[in-house]
């Protein structure tokens, strides 16, 4: 209903008030959002201190907590200090647990480790990858020890440096499934640590910081992906260091920012139009170890930098972002001016370079045909290129990448376990990495069985966080567009990252394990969405008891989900009827 109020009178200077209810109105618009939740931006009264808005501070326990253990008040920062190591440190450790117990089981090739444990032992050992007969494996379980290093170079399609990383393992251990599962094995570990830093700086708190990584460490996907020698763990890892060093560099530049600003005499931080549009930001090395950690991840799939680029706009954004808060007018042009040049040489270049870097193994190889495969393609048939300037070992790797690139985009051919995209957040179709139904008495099936039993390693997300996930992915959509709350942005833009790039391929052979490098970001999107379960500071003891009724309800089912996947998550033999149990779509069959 259009209000008939007369609108009061405009300031003195201030043009006509629009008449209420007008449908060009922007205060028309405005009301229509606020109805879904939007709030407009903070009026010059609810920036009383800036500093607090550019670096908040993290959440204190409150005082009847400390009353509860007895302890003074006055101590919550060293405790506050402890604790926000020891708890990441202990989901960590619980995720170590689950990821190394009977790491070589199966004792056998599972899946895509055909390809990358027997690349990793070749690039460990004589730095580029090598060709293999297809009947090697066999041999390789029976007697590592036995096996020659093929002569011949082999054909690749993915850069070396998740191979190298596997290779690592098998250095140390050998090559067995445990020496090439074992760098994976502590990169998924690593990983949970430090997404459950990075949840505790993202929100100010150590509690959903660790509830994240929990719910990483308890996620099926990212088990089995920590449990076997493919390079998809690996991107991720990287890629989530990237975010993390951004995330660090956020908080080190707004810090400088506020360190920058004028300070009243009642001790609060207020804004400052030159300042904010003029301040250069110095040095930022945890924006190059960004550009370090996205290099390795394209030098592990070139999906690296797809990621790069979206992590890049979102560091400019912060930027700009910051720049508004400390009281710029013009924070885009300010950003435009004195951080996107600075963001892009310390990112794209250093990414570049450290990709080239990781060729290394094959650049030095000999360039006779003794060496990388097509390592010698420059001196035999591009002696006279117009781009004869150009070192021969760079020409020859960009005449691989083109062929590689061909390869991978005219990579068509059906698979059983192939996947679209649009399925994957609803656990369209899991990829079954191993499969044996071994006889009654035979390989742990009970001898009293009244049939086969069942073995498999099946890479399937825990199915209640994915579908919880897709909730807290609604959610925090609604945070970022209607609240304009950065962290929620933040999430969205890391998730996309890992996922939207895989549509523009609809065609190609494509598989759901692949989304296991946006997985740490759907757990930070369910952490934050259980936090608001919890309620905003302030709230009701009743509200309190509820949303942790709630929310820890959610928790309990995700673990409880976890457990019961446990069998078909680390091939572990149970009855046939068991499995069936497990298989609550057909799809997954």
């Amino acid at each position: 209903m259009t209000s008939t109020a007369t609108p009061p009178p405009s300031p003195a200077g201030a043009p006509p008030a629009s008449p209420v209810g007008r449908e060009d109105d922007p205060s028309t618009w405005l009301r229509r959002l606020r109805g879904f939740g939007y709030v407009p931006p903070a009026g010059p009264s609810a920036r009383a201190d800036v500093r607090t808005r550019l670096v908040p501070p993290y959440a204190r326990p409150s005082k009847q907590l400390w009353m509860t253990f007895g302890l003074a008040h006055e101590v919550w920062g060293t405790w506050q200090r402890i604790v926000s190591w020891a708890g990441p440190v202990l989901v960590a450790l619980v995720a170590g647990v689950l990821r190394f117990v009977h790491l070589g089981s199966p004792k056998a090739v599972i899946f895509d480790e055909t390809y990358y444990a027997k690349d990793a032992w070749a690039t460990i050992k004589q730095g580029y990858e090598a060709s293999w007969p297809k009947d090697i494996d066999k041999s390789i379980l029976a007697n590592p020890s036995g096996v020659a290093l093929p002569t011949d170079p082999g054909y690749v399609v993915h850069p070396p440096v998740g191979k190298w990383v596997i290779g690592l393992g098998e250095w140390m251990f050998g090559f067995t499934p445990f020496g090439w599962r074992f760098m994976t094995a502590v990169l998924g570990t690593l990983s949970v640590l430090m997404l459950c830093r990075i949840g505790r700086r993202l929100f100010r708190s150590t509690f959903l910081g660790c509830l994240a990584g929990a719910l990483l460490a308890v996620d099926g996907l990212h088990l089995v992906m920590s449990r076997t020698a493919l390079l998809d763990l690996v991107l991720m890892f990287f890629v989530l260091a990237a975010f993390g060093a951004l995330l660090i560099d956020r908080d080190r530049a707004r810090a400088r920012l506020a360190d920058a600003l004028p300070v009243d005499e009642e001790g609060r931080t207020r804004p400052d139009a030159k300042i904010a549009e003029t301040l250069r930001l110095g040095w930022r090395p945890y924006r190059i170890l960004a550009g370090v950690c996205l290099g390795l991840a394209a030098g592990t799939k070139w999906n690296g930098f797809v990621i790069l680029a979206f992590f890049g706009i979102l560091t400019v954004l912060w930027d700009a972002a910051a720049r508004r808060t400390a009281g710029a007018g013009a924070p885009y042009v300010s950003m435009l001016r004195r951080d996107a040049l600075p963001a892009f040489v310390s990112t794209v270049p250093v990414a570049i370079v450290t990709y080239l870097a990781s060729w290394s193994g094959w650049i030095l190889s000999p360039d006779n045909g003794k060496g990388g495969y097509l390592r010698d393609w420059a001196a035999k048939y591009d002696r006279d290129s117009s781009l004869g300037f150009l070192p021969e070992w760079l020409r020859s790797l960009w005449h691989y990448e083109t062929e590689v690139y061909k390869f991978h985009v005219g990579l068509t051919s059906g698979h059983t376990y192939e996947s679209n995209p649009w399925s994957w957040l609803v656990l369209g179709r899991p990829v079954s990495y191993f499969y044996e139904s071994p006889e009654p008495g035979t390989d742990g099936c009970p001898a009293t069985a009244a049939g086969k039993c069942a073995r498999e390693v099946l890479a399937l997300g825990t199915p209640l966080l994915w579908w919880a996930g897709c909730f807290a992915l609604l959610y925090v959509l609604w945070r970022w567009f209607f609240r304009r709350d950065w962290r929620a942005g933040a999430i969205v833009c890391a998730l996309a990252a890992g996922l939207l790039p895989w549509f523009n391929y609809q065609e190609r052979t494509i598989f759901y394990f692949y989304a296991v490098v946006f997985v740490p970001y759907l757990c930070l999107a369910v952490a934050m969405m259980i936090g608001a379960l919890l309620g905003p500071a302030g709230s009701s003891e009743r509200r309190r008891a509820l949303g942790a009724i709630g929310a820890g309800v959610l928790v309990l089912l995700i673990a409880w989900n976890f457990i019961y996947f446990w069998p078909i998550y680390t091939g572990q033999t149970i009855p046939m009827d068991s499995w069936r149990g497990r298989m609550w779509l057909d799809t997954w069959v």
